[in-house]
C-alpha cells in the first residue's frame, strides 16, 4: 500500500486505519489485523445482516469478508477510506451469496449507509466472475485451514462441513445425526472462538 497526500483529507479515525493497514502489510503485524477486525466486526455484520436477513448466514459472510479483505490488503488504495473498501467487499460477497442461493432479500436498488456516512448502492454484477472474485472460495478455505487446527476437536468436523464442504445447517444436522439447534449453537460457538483468536492477538492471517 502506498501512502499519498490525499490521506490528509481523511478523519482521525480513517488515518488510524491507514496506520494499522501499513503495519499489517509492511510488518505482517498480527495486532494490526486484530484491531481492524475488532473495529469493524460489528458494523460489517450489521450491513451483511441487512442484506441476507439471516443471523447465521450473516456471521459466516462476515468472516468471509474479513478473510478476503485481509488477503487483499496489499491492494488497498488509500485514496479511499478503508471502511468504504471493506464494506464494498462485504456487500459484493453477499451479492454472490444471494445469487448462488437465490434467496429473497432487499431491493437491488437499495443503498446501505455505513459508519462514515457514505452510502453503498447494491449492484448486481454479471454472472461471470472475474479472477479475483472467483478466488474468494479459495481464500476462505486457506484462512479456515489455517485456524481450524486450533479449534477444539468437537468443533473441527462442524467447521469442515460448513466452511469447506459448504453444507447447509440442515445438511450438517443430517450428516451428523444431530439436532438442528445443536448444530447451530455449536457453530456459533466455533465462530466465537475464531473471533477470540483475533481479539487475543493470536495471529491467524
Amino acid at each position: 500500500m502506498e501512502v499519498n497526500n490525499q490521506e490528509k483529507q481523511f478523519s482521525a479515525k480513517a488515518k488510524h486505519d491507514f496506520k494499522l493497514i501499513r503495519a499489517a502489510v509492511e510488518k505482517n503485524d498480527g495486532k494490526a489485523y486484530a484491531e481492524l477486525m475488532q473495529i469493524y466486526k460489528k458494523p460489517v455484520y450489521h450491513v451483511v445482516l441487512k442484506m441476507v436477513r439471516n443471523p447465521d448466514d450473516a456471521e459466516d459472510l462476515t468472516i468471509e469478508a474479513f478473510a478476503k479483505a485481509f488477503r487483499n490488503l496489499h491492494k488497498f488504495n488509500p485514496e479511499f477510506a478503508f471502511s468504504t473498501w471493506l464494506f464494498r467487499i462485504a456487500t459484493n460477497n453477499c451479492i454472490d451469496f444471494i445469487r448462488k442461493n437465490k434467496i429473497k432479500t432487499m431491493s437491488i436498488d437499495s443503498a446501505i449507509k455505513i459508519d462514515n456516512g457514505d452510502e453503498i448502492t447494491i449492484d448486481f454484477r454479471d454472472q461471470n466472475l472475474n479472477p479475483q472474485e472467483s478466488a474468494i472460495k479459495n481464500q476462505k478455505i486457506e484462512i479456515m485451514q489455517h485456524v481450524v487446527s486450533r479449534l477444539p476437536d468437537k468443533y473441527q468436523r462442524l467447521v469442515t462441513l460448513r466452511y469447506f464442504d459448504e453444507l447447509s445447517y440442515e445438511e450438517i444436522a443430517q450428516e451428523l445425526k444431530a439436532p438442528l439447534g445443536t448444530v447451530k449453537a455449536q457453530l456459533h460457538r466455533a465462530r466465537e472462538l475464531l473471533y477470540d483468536m483475533v481479539k487475543n492477538k493470536k495471529e491467524i492471517i
